[in-house]
């Protein structure tokens, strides 16, 4: 029986006819699946979240309510209150914390789109990197159905190949048995 690393290196020159060391990555864990006969499918979601540490699902979910309607409709809410209490409410007892130009809600404003922008950054280059997983995968999926297509063809073509040769021994034998005209 042949060795794994043996199989592999003749799954490889049959197949993508090269060499095994010539191999990305991808293409050995296709070889590897279909020299064991595994399924070799992944989720790009489940192994992008394997390798998620708590600032990038933080990141993840921080984008996720920054970039929402609810954000946008609450965030505006609260503003027009902030407004509105130290314009007129707060203003008209004298207790008005920040009356126009609204100075600390400037301060408060810059503060979140400084803190907020960096979090986004870092959810969409997770996203990017989930989007290469998903690629990757995606190549893999294609190139092991591209091969056992490929298999396929092989063997229904030793099969045709098969029963032609029976086939013509066959006839070769009939032929014999034949009288001489």
């Amino acid at each position: 029986m042949n060795s794994p690393l043996h199989s592999i290196g003749d799954l490889a020159q049959r197949l993508l006819r090269k060499p095994a060391a010539a191999l990305d990555p991808e293409e050995i864990r296709v070889l590897t699946g279909i020299e064991s006969g595994t399924v070799s499918s992944r989720d790009a979601a489940d192994v992008a979240d394997e390798h998620a540490d708590f600032g990038d699902r933080l990141a993840d979910r921080v984008a996720a309510v920054g970039g929402s309607w609810s954000f946008i409709i609450a965030f505006t809410a609260v503003l027009l209150g902030w407004m509105l209490l130290n314009s007129d409410v707060l203003k008209h007892f004298g207790l008005a914390f920040d009356p126009y130009p609204y100075i600390f809600l400037n301060l408060m404003l810059s503060t979140l789109a400084a803190i907020q922008a960096p979090v986004i950054m870092m959810s969409q280059n997770r996203q990017a990197s989930k989007d290469r997983v998903a690629a990757s995968l995606d190549y893999e999926t294609n190139l092991r159905a591209e091969l056992d297509i490929l298999r396929l063809h092989q063997k229904l073509d030793g099969m045709v190949i098969d029963r032609l040769v029976s086939l013509e021994a066959k006839i070769d034998a009939l032929a014999a048995q034949l009288p001489e005209a």
